[in-house]
């Protein structure tokens, strides 16, 4: 019976997630409002019915009345953020945050399957990070002077890279991480959101060719710093973030061929001096040939993937265990492995909606620094979930990157929350743009009807000598009402003024008016 219980759900759980999935992309064609959040409601149903199935199966396999309660918490936990952001940011972007909540609920079943208390620490360092994301759209929306400061934030990037280097406890032959009061966190997931902060502020000013180089040589220095370190995933990351942005200020495609070309010689190069290097290379083109060593990993990540097949083998069926750093490195492949390739597929398209949603938002901000903020921040995160999907899956060397909200790490967690949330912010910014140009183009409007109408809304001396004021308009307190009349003292219809011209001299003005309305809509 309980075995039946874990095939039902692993298809139960793929479609849940196809659905959810499906409604991240279909809210790009709606243009009602109330039918958008019709559809984000409907999402936020399908993730806590998602949650709860994936965590029955745990309590399931645990027995533990201590999972209920974990439960209940984390409940709460999706329940207050959707809640408080949606009422301290009417303006935010629901599909962002529906996406964060959906992404972190599969990190927290998958952990949670994987090493229990691992997921309470993410848990833990979630909720923190969420707390703190609630104060970053305001800061963003509000302190405007934050995009003055790109040479601070410049130094200050390179010298938390440089104390990595220096300072940092080697971890599978990579410099990553400090030890801080028992404490340990990676200082390049936050120089990621500094970095692209420092390189906006660098090409917003970049006139010409001089600080291009200024701007590029600074660049340089993190992701060489990175590579002396041996983080060489996160160098890839600050390398195209580097050249997507480069090429978004410039529009000069020949940098951008110049950037690639130097990495390429810079990859090149590195292969040949440092074994780190060379040693993953190897495993990436055959990781069979060095299979208890080298290549294991690698190795095994391909037999998950190859034995959940499209359905999986459902949540605690498999042995995603046997992929050593799983929960960090490998966590797709343990994913395919047992909620299946179609569920990979699912989550690989959120991760997509998650970065066209961000560019989207970069390219309507008429503000320079903030577009390439918004490009810069997007881009990462598009190459981060490039890097460890395409180890994962033998496309590319394993850089050892971690997928987003969804595999254990909580510099990565509290790094892409804050990511998003300053994404949010760009948002609204982006929504304050649009109420501004709505303004002014109504009071531009406002203007043309009274230069060309008057204050009374009627071209002057319209109506012949029923106007008899000096400015050409109506002397209103003569000329209307039951007992209104001409000027020589005659009711308007014994003068001859028929009551159905002046509806078709009134119906010409307005049909004007709509005329003009109309124009300057579609202009």
């Amino acid at each position: 019976m309980t075995n039946l219980l874990y095939q039902v759900s692993k298809y139960l759980m793929i479609i849940l997630m196809a659905f959810y999935t499906l409604q991240s992309y279909t809210v790009f064609r709606k243009k009602d409002e109330d039918s958008r959040q019709y559809l984000f409601l409907r999402q936020n149903m399908l993730m806590f019915f998602l949650h709860f199935v994936g965590y029955a199966l745990i309590y399931l396999q645990y027995g533990d009345f201590e999972v209920i309660l974990f439960y209940g918490a984390q409940v709460l936990y999706f329940a207050l953020t959707l809640i408080l952001f949606r009422v301290l940011y009417p303006l935010a972007s629901r599909l962002l945050i529906n996406n964060m909540c959906m992404l972190l609920c599969i990190g927290f079943i998958m952990i949670g399957r994987l090493d229990y208390d691992e997921c309470r620490k993410q848990f833990v360092i979630a909720v923190a990070a969420t707390v703190l994301a609630l104060l970053i759209p305001v800061i963003i929306r509000k302190l405007r002077f934050i995009t003055k400061m790109y040479y601070v934030y410049t130094l200050l990037g390179i010298g938390m890279l440089g104390l990595v280097a220096v300072a940092a406890r080697t971890t599978y032959g990579a410099k990553l991480s400090i030890s801080i009061g028992g404490f340990s966190f990676q200082p390049s997931e936050f120089v990621k959101i500094i970095y692209v902060f420092a390189i906006a502020g660098l090409l917003t000013h970049a006139r010409d060719f001089r600080r291009i180089v200024i701007a590029t040589v600074l660049a340089a220095a993190h992701v060489l710093i990175l590579v002396v370190s041996k983080d060489l995933g996160s160098a890839v990351i600050f390398f195209v973030t580097y050249l997507v942005m480069l090429f978004i200020a410039t529009k000069n495609p020949f940098y951008t061929l110049a950037g690639l070309l130097a990495g390429g010689v810079g990859g090149v190069g590195a292969y040949f001096l440092f074994s780190h290097v060379r040693v993953r290379v190897q495993a990436w083109l055959d990781p069979f040939s060095d299979y208890q060593q080298t290549g294991y990993q690698t190795a095994q990540a391909l037999f998950s993937i190859a034995a959940g097949g499209w359905f999986g083998t459902g949540l605690f069926q498999g042995s995603p265990t046997a992929i050593p750093i799983v929960e960090q490195d490998m966590m797709f492949a343990a994913i395919a492995e047992e909620l299946g390739a179609i569920f990979g597929i699912c989550l690989i398209l959120i991760c997509m909606s998650c970065f066209i949603m961000i560019i989207n938002i970069g390219m309507q901000l008429t503000n320079r620094y903030y577009r390439l903020v918004a490009v810069g921040l997007g881009t990462t995160y598009a190459v981060q979930v490039f890097l460890t999907i395409g180890g994962t899956i033998k496309l590319i060397p394993l850089t050892g990157v971690t997928l987003p909200l969804v595999s254990y790490g909580g510099s990565s967690v509290l790094s892409t929350i804050i990511m998003l949330s300053i994404v949010q912010g760009l948002y609204m910014l982006r929504n304050d743009e649009v109420t501004s140009r709505e303004e002014k183009e109504a009071a531009r409007y406002a203007e043309e009807q009274r230069k060309l109408y008057g204050p009374y809304g009627y071209p002057p001396q319209n109506f012949g000598s029923g106007y008899s004021g000096s400015n050409g308009y109506p002397q209103q307190t003569s000329y209307y009402g039951p007992n209104a009349r001409s000027q020589n003292g005659t009711p308007y219809s014994e003068a001859g003024y028929e009551e159905e011209d002046l509806s078709k001299s009134r119906s010409s003005i307005f049909g004007r008016k709509k005329a003009k309305r109309q124009r300057t809509r579609k202009e």
